[in-house]
């Protein structure tokens, strides 16, 4: 999954990159509010994290712009401690949570998690298909029960047709949620990547939707499409 993070203090946002990307998701970073608007506005993203105190254009407004723009990505702000009217404000603008400054980085990775599970449509943790499960708590991925180890590309690319289990997904749309920003986007390793997870839990865990996409279904969705 992919995610954006806008926050003008570079400690912190260092930190919540190499966190983030530690948990697993592909991240790019902004440093003021024109070029988090210009990011979130132009790139595809799971999930955006949002400080309000920015410099050139504040979080409300880059929120505001957004939502106007019919941007419909789930967004954390992150907001001061006491500022409760800066909560509010942020909810009325359109964000979908927020965590108050300073906060634990668990916390963060959490809501996170929450939110971006909510606008797939999954209310659990856990994300199953068949007999394969993904904790997106703890990363672990298990085929009836064993633990399967996988690299953390193809951790990524599993838990994102996971989040959208039952409907096609493009190469294109893959490319864009599991990579971030400056990473060599070549099209051709997504193939590879469904051929290994196809080698670790099955030759029919994917199926190849020739000139659409790939699609991950329940093993009982699957058969009565059939």
């Amino acid at each position: 999954m992919r995610v954006l993070i806008v926050e003008d203090e570079p400690n912190l946002r260092q930190q919540l990159q190499s966190t983030l990307e530690g948990a697993g998701y592909a991240v790019d970073t902004a440093g003021d509010g024109e070029e988090g608007h210009f990011l979130g506005s132009t790139e595809s993203y799971d999930a955006i994290v949002l400080d309000l105190g920015l410099p050139e254009i504040d979080g409300l407004t880059v929120l505001d712009r957004w939502r106007k723009e019919g941007k419909s990505t789930p967004v954390l702000v992150l907001t001061a401690r006491d500022s409760w009217s800066d909560k509010v404000a942020g909810l009325d603008a359109g964000a979908d949570d927020y965590v108050a400054k300073p906060f634990q980085t668990e916390e963060l990775i959490a809501r996170l998690r929450a939110l971006i599970r909510r606008a797939s449509g999954n209310a659990s943790a856990e994300l199953t298909a068949g007999d394969i499960r993904l904790d997106t708590r703890s990363g672990k991925v298990t085929k009836d029960g064993a633990p399967v180890k996988l690299t953390a590309q193809e951790y990524k690319l599993l838990s994102y047709l996971l989040h959208h289990k039952g409907k096609v997904v493009s190469r294109t749309e893959l490319i864009e949620h599991i990579y971030d920003q400056d990473f060599d986007r070549d099209s051709n390793t997504i193939e590879v990547f469904v051929t290994r997870i196809r080698k670790k839990l099955g030759a029919d865990t994917i199926t190849t939707i020739r000139g659409l996409g790939y699609s991950l279904e329940d093993d009982e969705a699957a058969t009565a499409a059939d």
